[in-house]
């Protein structure tokens, strides 16, 4: 059932919230850069995420586990920059939040600060509770994420579906009861059954964003990189192909060539 949309200038949390009570579907994006940022907020994108996944897609690392905190800063005051509309969300990287509480607050202020970000986003449940509850006491806002947690993919081995056993499902839900009592405004939940990520929108009153989790959650989240098919390499089930940016790209560039070395451009109308 469509429903219709309230016109937001400006996306807040508080916006998210009041989306799912209305029952509209929150869109969400990843980006990384000015450019892509500012095509991905004027097309009316609700959220923007500053993922770690820069780390794979812009870096070439296997995994989000090698980017810096500094890094995401730069990638983050980027986006900020080009958003007028959407609201920036920028992940903590690996490392910056998970053992202490007090570092995970100084990483988050870096970011608010530095970066312009809106909101942090932190991987994992009752294991990181005290750093959340740290980083809202000084006002700002955290997105929590559970389910399939890339920064600890050496811990699983295995990027496979999580939460499919019963007791892993219930810890989720528990996790994701506290994460809404703690204070957060949204939730991530990747690549796990759709029954279990509906179950846990419906549990809970903050928005819950799913990539992997199926139809029946608040809003959907992918990678610019790979919904758009610069990336090719990458084909999880979950992800739909809007283009096929990939191959036009290798075209053009490759007609480029041609042109180049046939002394084709520049023409007589494209110099002084």
């Amino acid at each position: 059932m469509s429903v219709a949309k309230k016109d937001y200038k400006r996306i807040t949390t508080k916006s998210l919230i009041e989306m799912k009570a209305n029952g509209e579907k929150i869109s969400m994006l990843t980006a990384y850069d000015y450019t892509m940022a500012k095509i991905v907020d004027s097309a009316g994108v609700d959220v923007i995420l500053v993922g770690d996944s820069a780390s794979n897609v812009m870096a070439g690392h296997e995994t989000t586990l090698p980017i810096t905190l500094d890094q995401m800063i730069y990638h983050a005051s980027s986006v900020v920059r080009a958003a007028e509309r959407a609201l920036v969300v920028v992940d903590l990287p690996f490392g910056s939040y998970q053992s202490d509480p007090r570092e995970a607050l100084r990483s988050s202020i870096r970011i608010m600060k530095e970066s312009g970000g809106h909101a942090v986003k932190l991987e994992g449940g009752k294991e990181i509770k005290e750093s959340i509850k740290k980083i809202l006491h000084a006002g700002i806002p955290v997105m929590g994420h559970l389910g399939l947690t890339p920064q600890s993919i050496y811990k699983f081995g295995t990027y496979t579906v999580r939460a499919k056993e019963e007791a892993e499902a219930e810890k989720l839900l528990e996790d994701a009861k506290m994460l809404e009592k703690v204070g957060c405004f949204a939730l991530v939940l990747e690549k796990i059954p759709s029954s279990l990520a509906k179950k846990v929108a419906e549990s809970i009153s903050i928005p819950v964003i799913g990539i992997g989790a199926g139809s029946g959650v608040d809003g959907q989240v992918l990678v610019l990189h790979d919904m758009i098919g610069m990336t090719h390499e990458f084909s999880p089930r979950f992800l739909r192909r809007y283009m096929n940016l990939y191959e036009d790209m290798s075209k053009a560039i490759g007609q480029y060539v041609t042109d180049v070395k046939a002394v084709d451009f520049p023409n007589a109308n494209e110099q002084y």
